[in-house]
């Protein structure tokens, strides 16, 4: 392998996991997966967690199954990887043109892109193997994620919005979680669901301020581009109607005011954001979006409260 073989995407941390125990053969293949950088992992798998949580007392008990959250973290690890290999494929010309993102194992010339179409098919299979762990109406839930997903990557071509497609794909599991406890959906995971769509238009806006002058250059579409400086006042509206749209699921679900009570850490921490925020520096950026963790987190316990309060 020569030294070319392991090249470093631009946005990747110095050192990782990866680069200290994973086989150099793997490396491009993890990087690729984004195995390096499970922010995304996190962000696919708490609206799944919420919803479970949410839906744990129609099930007889207020907290949520440990076997349903060990499937789904194993499930938003899979389809995050495949997620990510996929758009790789498919936006492979514009990472190229792009500073941060042309040291990516594909236009680096890493991994060749028939092998990421076997990598990518790999991961389905996994994928597919835990959605077969859950019901029959959650199987074919979980198999209609798959046209948002295989669209996504274009949407940044043709509309100012992908950030909104983001959300309708990123944040399937908040419909998932309830019908694999329930067999069914109702009117409280649909507003999870659009809530948490909202936050990821919020967040995802933030993380594409990274790319804005490179977007402009080669054509790329972003809400980052489209908001510019006006970006704070869309983000007080996304996150302000994301945490409306959460309490009244929930409230609707039947969850008791120790919701509420959490939310207002979530509404804390959305404040948080936004006063922190600084749209013409990356790094900046990058922290904030990361922070985003920490918000699902505490979301997840409200839930939680709810469920006892």
């Amino acid at each position: 392998m020569s030294a070319s073989d392991d090249l470093r995407p631009a946005d990747a941390a110095p050192t990782t996991w990866v680069d200290r125990y994973a086989p150099p053969m793997a490396r491009p293949y993890l990087r690729l997966a984004r195995a390096d950088r499970p922010i995304g992992i996190w962000l696919l798998m708490l609206p799944s967690w919420w919803s479970i949580a949410l839906a744990a007392p129609h099930a007889g008990h207020p907290y949520p199954d440990p076997w349903l959250l060990f499937l789904f973290a194993v499930g938003a690890a899979v389809m995050r990887g495949a997620g990510c290999t996929y758009n790789d494929i498919v936006d492979r010309d514009i990472d190229a043109k792009v500073a941060r993102t042309a040291g990516r194992p594909i236009p680096s010339g890493q991994v060749s892109v028939r092998d990421a179409w076997i990598f990518l098919a790999a991961q389905l299979a996994i994928g597919l193997l835990v959605l077969l762990r859950l019901n029959s109406f959650s199987i074919w839930l979980g198999a209609a994620s798959l046209i948002p997903i295989a669209l996504y990557p274009f949407m940044k071509r043709i509309t100012n919005w992908p950030q909104a497609w983001l959300g309708l794909t990123f944040n399937w599991g908040a419909l998932l979680g309830w019908s694999a406890v329930t067999g069914s959906l109702s009117w409280p995971p649909v507003l999870i669901y659009v809530g948490s769509i909202l936050w990821t238009l919020g967040y995802d806006t933030i993380y594409a301020h990274q790319d804005k002058e490179d977007d402009a250059l080669i054509g790329v579409r972003s809400t980052a581009r489209m908001f510019g400086e006006q970006t704070k006042i869309w983000l007080v509206m996304f996150y302000q109607s994301a945490l409306t749209a959460w309490a009244f699921g929930g409230l609707w679900a039947g969850a008791g005011f120790g919701l509420l009570a959490g939310l207002i850490f979530v509404a804390g921490h959305f404040g948080w954001q936004i006063a922190r925020l600084k749209i013409n520096d990356p790094a900046n950026c990058l922290a904030v979006f990361k922070s985003n963790r920490e918000l699902g987190g505490l979301m997840f316990v409200a839930i939680l409260l709810g469920n006892l309060f």
